[in-house]
């Protein structure tokens, strides 16, 4: 973590690695920012999963090895786990130690029989899955692939792929692509949880690394950039400061900005596209009526 907090702000223009805003108190924030008005793709998602799980689970079959990169808290999960006949074990993967030890221990108690394989682990890198694994349904909801620029996302889609000996599935969410007001004020909520989460960013790192930002000095700000179909997440310096990692200084002035997040939009046919390169076809698409968020079926 030091290693790369230390590498990315020194780059220019500075910027910070989103998987740091998943310390315990940023995934609460996160679970708070899904119940807001404002932020479409969680309620988006769920609908679609509500219509499309019975033809979901019809296609996967009984007995599947379900695989999930970023628990999470599981709404979406239980709701797979419900519908699907009989799997056979669930790998919850997450960064979050705390996180994926309570989620864990209620899932066991709320499914008894249902092998659960926790792994602590960053998914975004080579990890070790259960040797006996076999024919897994990978399990990716919401918007996180946006959170890869697109040569990452293929390249994430392409080691997703050897998970499975070439004989896996993957449900994936993917927020599309739509008009610039709903986007920015997603990401700009009226009640502050999301400037709240961007700052714990950096109490996650000082806690972690020992450093000594002062997140009130900085104001949250995130904008659509259309040349590059994403929102962009900042941190914006109130003022000219010095901070420490490390023993290591890090001078910002007044108005520069840590980006913090990307989250790319897509159209269908540019997921499609992207997936197709990196060895999956698409099976089906499920996506609401206004066509504002879809979750694609993989094989």
């Amino acid at each position: 973590m030091r290693a790369e907090v230390l590498e990315a702000l020194g780059r220019n223009p500075r910027h910070l690695p989103s998987k740091y805003f998943y310390d315990a108190r940023g995934a609460e924030l996160f679970e708070a920012i899904c119940e807001l008005p404002e932020y479409y793709p969680t309620r988006t998602e769920i609908a679609i999963l509500e219509q499309a799980l019975p033809a979901i689970a019809t296609d996967l079959g009984h007995g599947r090895w379900v695989v999930e990169p970023g628990s999470g808290s599981g709404i979406k999960t239980r709701m797979l786990l419900d519908a699907l006949e009989r799997p056979r074990a669930y790998v919850p993967i997450d960064i979050s130690k705390r996180q994926l030890r309570d989620y864990g221990g209620q899932l066991q108690r709320d499914y008894p029989a249902l092998a659960i394989r926790p792994i602590c682990a960053d998914f975004s890198q080579d990890l070790r899955l259960p040797a006996e694994m076999s024919a897994p349904v990978i399990w990716f909801p919401g918007s996180t692939i946006g959170n890869f620029s697109p040569r990452e996302a293929e390249a994430f889609l392409r080691r997703l792929r050897r998970w499975g000996d070439g004989q896996a599935e993957l449900l994936i969410g993917v927020d599309l692509r739509k008009d610039r007001a709903t986007l920015e004020a997603a990401y700009n909520d009226a009640r502050g949880v999301t400037a709240e989460f961007n700052r714990n960013l950096l109490q996650h790192i000082n806690r972690a690394l020992g450093a000594d930002f002062e997140p009130r000095a900085f104001d949250h700000a995130a904008h659509w950039n259309e040349e590059i179909g994403a929102i962009q997440m900042f941190l914006l310096s109130q003022r000219p400061q010095r901070c420490h990692i490390d023993g290591q200084a890090i001078d910002l002035a007044e108005g520069e900005g840590i980006c913090t997040e990307y989250s790319y939009k897509y159209s269908p046919p540019q997921f499609a596209a992207m997936a197709g390169r990196a060895g999956w076809r698409e099976h089906a698409l499920y996506t609401d009526p206004r066509t504002w968020f879809g979750l694609f079926h993989l094989r």
